[in-house]
C-alpha cells in the first residue's frame, strides 16, 4: 500500500470513528428527549398526589417514605440553583430543554451528512 492510499485509509477510519461517536450521541439525545417528555405528561398527576404518600428516591436502591404537601415542585435551573415552580412552569422548562435537545440533533445530523459526503470524496479519489 502505497502513501496516498494509506492516507485515504486514515481519512477514512478518522470519519467512520466520528459518525459512531455521533451516532452514540445522537442515541443519548433520544433516550433524554424520551425521557423528558414522559417526564413532562407525568407532571400532570402531581396535583393529584398531593396528601398522597409514595416512596422518594435517596440513592442507589434507598429510599423514604414521603408526602406531598402542596402541587409545587423543587425545580434544578443549573449551576445546583433551587427554585419553587408550579406543574405548568416546570412543564415549559422541559419544553426548553426538549427543543434544545432537537436543535442538537438537527446539528449532529447535519454533521453526520457532511461526513457521510466526505467519505464519499474519499472513496470516489481512491477509486480513480
Amino acid at each position: 500500500m502505497d502513501e496516498q492510499q494509506q492516507e485515504l485509509l486514515m481519512k477514512f477510519q478518522f470519519f467512520e470513528q466520528q459518525m459512531r461517536m455521533m451516532q452514540e450521541q445522537l442515541s443519548v439525545i433520544e433516550r433524554e428527549s424520551a425521557e423528558m417528555n414522559s417526564m413532562k405528561s407525568d407532571l400532570d398527576e402531581v396535583p393529584k398526589s398531593v396528601g398522597v404518600e409514595f416512596l422518594a428516591p435517596m440513592g442507589k436502591g434507598i429510599f423514604a417514605k414521603s408526602k406531598m404537601t402542596d402541587d409545587e415542585l423543587i425545580v434544578d435551573i443549573g449551576n445546583n440553583l433551587l427554585v419553587k415552580r408550579s406543574v405548568p412552569e416546570t412543564q415549559k422548562i422541559i419544553e426548553v430543554q426538549v427543543k434544545k435537545l432537537e436543535e442538537i440533533r438537527g446539528d449532529l445530523n447535519k454533521n453526520l451528512e457532511e461526513i457521510h459526503e466526505e467519505m464519499g470524496k474519499l472513496i470516489q479519489e481512491a477509486q480513480s
